[in-house]
């Protein structure tokens, strides 16, 4: 969390809240890499509103009525353990 003064001490001492695998759920897994390196904290990526530019792994496929529609599919960005801080400067610079 970020204190008053904008700094972050505030913030969780340990690491624990850049990773959560959630290996209950019903589409686990998601995608084809290790269990233990998948990082479901980021289901939903938030660097997909960034559209050509989210650094991410993506394709476009063709909707109805033609539409271009972003298939994020084979993309692992948001999921690897090591992103999180990519993740989290690319929200923090918009």
């Amino acid at each position: 969390m970020v204190g008053e003064n904008g700094d972050m001490s505030d913030a969780p001492s340990g690491e624990n809240y850049r990773f959560f695998n959630h290996s209950v759920c019903e589409f686990y897994p998601c995608h084809d890499m290790p269990a233990e390196d998948l990082n479901c904290l980021f289901c939903f990526c938030p660097l997909y509103r960034l559209g050509e530019d989210c650094g991410g792994n993506f394709t476009y496929v063709t909707g109805a009525g033609g539409a271009r529609i972003k298939d994020c599919s084979a993309c692992t960005v948001p999921h690897r353990r090591e992103n999180y801080d990519y993740i989290i400067g690319r929200l923090a610079s918009r």
